[in-house]
């Protein structure tokens, strides 16, 4: 077992500037600095100390009290991450600087929840998107920046977590709710998903017909559209327009969105280009919290290389197994057998696939898809033993070499 998938207290049931704009910059700091003829390495060393810096500043501690985690490993340089982790991706709604732009807000809810898990050898990996909505239990929480704790609860929305103790709050609850020890998270705001957008430099989305939603401002043709920004933003925000209005629809939407992310990134070979690799680091450490546990330019570079081994197939996109809510039916509860069964495989670093008769809503094959191909057979040579890993019936999701269209609300 990785020690990724080890608990807290023992085992519970359950974004980058392109070339170009890194070259104008380099040259005009050479410019500014020939007259103190100052080297390349010095220059260098001025770019990273910068980054570290900001990462540092905007860190967020996502301890607990009492917290038995694992001491993280050293992580010498960015081809030397070891193990398993799990990381936490945290959307805000209502942050301190969003302004009214979106809408009013009493209270910062966390909208979007997701888990990613990469598995010890490197292999595959999970991302599973758990719905704002969700009624479960809430663990006591303090949060490390104020002191302030908040006692246990046993039937609340997810997305109350952020209020009773930030980020560390939203970590703990969701460790509790999978029995996996959460090592690192990142928090993101509306402005954030904008800038992190716009770093990628746009992202292929598909729809079924056109999507006109006021309620996120998102206006959208039928078909295949590169997306970036404000209009990003907006198809991930947007619920109304998709599916059947719901969260759970809203999910698929972003899990065609994520797809297409690993796909783009992966075709322009970011991942194993250091430059570029350094350039995402950049937006990132300027607009979004990561924790502190993440805190560490080299161990955040090494983190994200990790995923050039993962084969887009073996990249599950997996939505939190719920059903409806007896007592509310605008909520969901989890659906304990098939959660249980989803997080006892991540635990163990077991392959699976969700269920492609699942029935999903909110999104459908695209019918434009390339179909994949199989090389031809060398003459003579032995075909490679190929194992299927296992389908767990029931589960919803898709993989990242899926493509997919969201299915319009009208």
């Amino acid at each position: 077992m990785s020690r990724s998938s080890r608990s807290r207290n023992g085992v519970k049931h359950g974004r980058q500037p392109r070339r170009g704009a890194v070259a104008t910059f380099f040259r005009g700091l050479a410019i500014a600095l020939t007259v103190v003829l100052v080297s390349g390495a010095s220059v260098a060393a001025w770019i990273v100390w910068d980054l570290a810096s900001n990462v540092s500043s905007n860190a967020i501690d996502i301890s607990q009290p009492n917290d038995t985690t694992t001491p993280l490993p050293e992580v010498p340089n960015i081809d030397a991450f070891e193990g398993g982790f799990n990381l936490l991706v945290v959307g805000a709604d209502n942050d301190p600087a969003q302004g009214n732009a979106f809408g009013r807000r009493d209270v910062t809810l966390n909208d979007v929840n997701m888990l990613l898990h990469v598995s010890e050898d490197h292999s595959t990996a999970v991302v599973v998107s758990f719905p704002r909505d969700l009624i479960i239990p809430h663990p006591e929480c303090t949060d490390p920046e104020t002191g302030e704790a908040s006692g246990a609860m046993r039937a609340q929305p997810l997305n109350a977590a952020f209020e009773r103790g930030g980020l560390s709050c939203v970590v703990a609850t969701i460790s509790e709710l999978t029995g996996l020890e959460i090592e690192y998270a990142a928090l993101m705001s509306f402005a954030s998903v904008v800038k992190m957008t716009d770093a990628v430099g746009g992202v292929p989305v598909c729809l079924t017909a056109p999507i006109k939603d006021r309620r996120s401002d998102l206006d959208l043709p039928a078909g295949t559209s590169v997306i970036s920004g404000e209009t990003a933003l907006a198809f991930l925000r947007t619920r109304h327009g998709v599916g059947d209005g719901s969260d759970l629809s809203r999910i698929a939407s972003q899990q065609q969105y994520i797809s297409s992310l690993v796909r783009t990134i992966k075709s322009n070979d970011t991942l194993t280009d250091v430059t570029k690799l350094y350039s995402l680091a950049q937006v990132a450490a300027k607009n979004v919290n990561l924790s502190t546990s993440l805190a560490n330019l080299t161990r955040m570079v090494a983190m994200a290389r990790t995923l050039q081994t993962i084969d887009l197939d073996a990249l599950n996109l997996i939505q939190y197994p719920v059903m409806d809510d007896p007592n509310d039916r605008n909520r969901v509860v989890p659906l304990s057998s098939l959660a249980d069964e989803l997080f006892e495989r991540i635990a163990a670093d077991l392959p699976f696939s969700p269920d492609p008769d699942a029935n999903r809503t909110g999104v459908e094959a695209d019918p434009n898809a390339p179909v994949p191909t199989t090389p031809p057979a060398t003459p003579g040579a032995t075909p490679p033993a190929t194992t299927a890993p296992d389908v767990i019936e029931g589960l919803q999701g898709q993989t990242a070499l899926q493509q997919t269209c969201s299915v319009a609300n009208n």
